[in-house]
């Protein structure tokens, strides 16, 4: 099924195995989409949102000079644009960080699946105060943390994500993100970011090398990040290393 990393784990709320068929029943067409593509602009109408299947996508802001500031990259299972069901029209750009594939649901279809089914459609809504709550999370990383907190604390999060999806075994899963695309994501020079992970790789917290993260000790780098995974509200207790729990608790 294209919905079965959809909230996978138990994360406050889980989804029904009917349910899980009914949202699926709402997908009206599936999109494989290359590298570096725009998928929303901002500004366009939209009549549908967007279910990420496979691959990375982001959130851009652009400035006066073109140049770009990530506000969000989404990974599979995440309701990219789900927040555009009520809004219509975006303030910012979605495009394809990786080769992707995204599953596309009319917003006539979510009208009809909240009318049917007011838990499902409350579920929904979870899932756009997740994005939310990882929002603010970004917002303490760059306003709050040094340059190796800010990287450690990102691979941290994505860690958890990727390992809620069934991508990560906690330990080493696969990114097909540039040193670039990790400074802007972190506010960072790209010199800046080369010099981070090389002291990273040095100092034992993590390795990342063609697209590829190992974190040999996730509880020595989420307390390098400074990284609480609460606001992710993943319940499963299982879906989380227990070295990431314990950094925090």
């Amino acid at each position: 099924m294209f919905t079965d990393r959809f909230l996978r784990y138990k994360r406050g709320v889980s989804l029904f195995p009917d349910e899980r068929v009914r949202l699926e029943a709402s997908i009206t067409e599936v999109q494989t989409i290359e590298p570096r593509k725009i998928v929303v602009r901002a500004g366009h109408e939209l009549d549908h949102s967007t279910l990420l299947i496979e691959g990375i996508l982001s959130r851009y802001i652009d400035d006066r000079q073109g140049l770009r500031q990530l506000v969000a990259i989404h990974v599979p299972g995440d309701f990219v644009d789900l927040h555009a069901y009520p809004l219509k029209v975006l303030d910012h750009d979605v495009a394809t960080m990786t080769a992707a594939t995204i599953a596309i649901v009319p917003h006539s279809e979510l009208d009809a699946v909240i009318a049917e089914r007011p838990q499902l459609g409350r579920k929904l809504w979870f899932s756009t105060l997740i994005d939310a709550a990882i929002h603010r999370a970004w917002l303490f990383r760059l306003g709050r943390l040094d340059a190796m907190g800010r990287v450690a604390h990102f691979l941290c999060e994505t860690n958890a994500r990727l390992l809620s999806a069934g991508l990560s075994d906690g330990h080493r899963f696969a990114l097909g993100l540039t040193q670039t695309d990790l400074a802007e994501i972190c506010g960072l020079t790209n010199i800046h970011v080369n010099r981070v992970l090389r002291q990273m790789r040095e100092d034992g917290l993590c390795v990342f090398r063609s697209s590829l993260v190992e974190i040999p000790d996730p509880e020595r780098l989420a307390a390098r990040g400074q990284f609480d995974p609460a606001y992710l509200y993943i319940d499963d207790t299982q879906a989380l290393p227990s070295a990431i729990t314990k950094a925090v608790s």
